[in-house]
């Protein structure tokens, strides 16, 4: 079964979803579900913690579904220090292909977990923010919610 619910944040509804055992996805926007099982309630709970500053890192087994690139990356991704920032590039080639920049681009903006698998902290190679599926001012909050953290 897939429990969905979707919880208030300082960057507005977050909806998740999960089975029994993995977080599936974590979305922007309210889909008006609200049917939460306890790996759901956890991550709330998580997800409190991260935005008051408390919380550096989720512990919360995640489940995305994706091509084996597209896990490969998002992987990487996880490896992201909590307040640190990569390039585009720079995830390229920790998944072993270093002019796959494109691609990598392709599998943040295709990230089924947003936050827990954290694609809001890939900048592009000048440094500057690109797109996040929550909007550029959401990134930018995270972002700035984890640098003053550190």
């Amino acid at each position: 079964m897939i429990y969905s619910y979707t919880t208030d944040s300082p960057v507005g509804a977050l909806t998740l979803c999960a089975d029994d055992e993995f977080i599936t996805e974590l979305y922007f926007g309210d889909d008006g579900k609200t049917e939460p099982n306890g790996l759901i309630l956890k991550a709330v709970q998580e997800l409190d913690e991260y935005f008051s500053g408390s919380r550096r890192s989720f512990d919360l087994p995640l489940s995305p579904q994706g091509t084996e690139f597209q896990r490969r990356v998002w992987k990487a991704l996880c490896d992201i220090p909590y307040g640190d920032t990569r390039t585009y590039g720079e995830i390229a080639a920790a998944v072993g292909n270093g002019r796959a920049c494109r691609a990598v681009g392709m599998a943040n903006n295709r990230n089924p977990i947003a936050i827990l698998i954290p694609c809001h902290r890939v900048i592009g190679a000048d440094g500057k923010l690109t797109g996040y599926a929550g909007g550029l001012q959401t990134k930018e909050f995270l972002l700035c919610l984890e640098h003053k953290n550190t």
